[in-house]
């Protein structure tokens, strides 16, 4: 099984880190490509393109104008958004890393998808971007690269089945893409009967841990999630979307 989530806006390029050896992005040519085309659309255009403020426009003008010589950090190390306060990732022990190395990938829109130790230079390009090098959308841009790596990985992996804690923005990128053959199981996080936004993306991130933490192959064991008080609802689940509720 390989769990699948979101990135986030908000990076950590200071903290102490791990020993550990960064590997290499598949698309990484990908990523300076869409860095080099992003460098030449200017402050304005990016904070009406991101809806940012001009102080947020400046600095991701400056990272994709300085992208090529920009320091590099373990993407599960670097992405610090709400999904990853879930993951707290700096206090995995180094068999969870490992494990986590195999059984987790993140979706961008800048590096179409990423193992945990991934080397990655700071940015900010959301999947839903309506801008791509040549014109359309990012998605469009991507095509079915990301879902065809993913589909490959999950074969390697052995187990056919994705677990599905991305947003619904970057879940596009492969929707519809994948092979039949492939299970992908939805997760759906609930208060009570209610669907907040910022709990689910923190439960996000929170069972991704326990998924690495436990070592979990097995996706039925998935249903064991307890953390933070959630706990499986049979009832409201159905065979490939599952809810908990806290």
């Amino acid at each position: 099984m390989i769990a699948v989530i979101s990135p986030a806006k908000t990076l950590d390029y200071q903290s102490p880190l791990p020993d550990l050896a960064p590997t290499t992005p598949h698309f990484a040519q990908e990523a300076e490509a869409l860095a080099k085309a992003a460098s030449g659309l200017g402050e304005e255009k990016l904070a009406s393109l991101m809806r940012i403020s001009p102080a947020l426009a400046q600095l991701n003008a400056e990272r994709f104008r300085d992208f090529a010589t920009a320091p590099e950090r373990p993407a599960m190390f670097a992405f610090a958004g709400d999904v990853y306060t879930g993951l707290e990732a700096k206090s995995l022990d180094m068999p969870a890393v490992r494990f986590a190395q195999d059984h987790l990938r993140m979706l961008s829109g800048l590096y179409g998808l990423l193992r945990p130790l991934d080397a990655m230079r700071p940015y900010r390009l959301e999947m839903g971007t309506r801008w791509a090098p040549g014109g359309g959308k990012l998605t469009d841009w991507w095509a079915d690269r990301i879902a065809e790596r993913l589909t490959q990985e999950v074969e390697a992996e052995g187990s056919g089945t994705i677990l599905n804690l991305a947003s619904q923005e970057y879940w596009h990128a492969v929707d519809g893409k994948l092979p039949a053959a492939i299970r992908v199981i939805a997760v759906d996080f609930r208060e009570g009967d209610r669907f907040v936004s910022f709990h689910a993306k923190k439960a996000r991130g929170a069972m991704a841990r326990w998924m690495i933490e436990h070592h979990v192959t097995d996706t039925d064991a998935i249903r064991g999630f307890d953390s933070d008080g959630y706990a499986f609802d049979a009832e409201a689940s159905t065979p490939n979307l599952w809810r908990f509720v806290r």
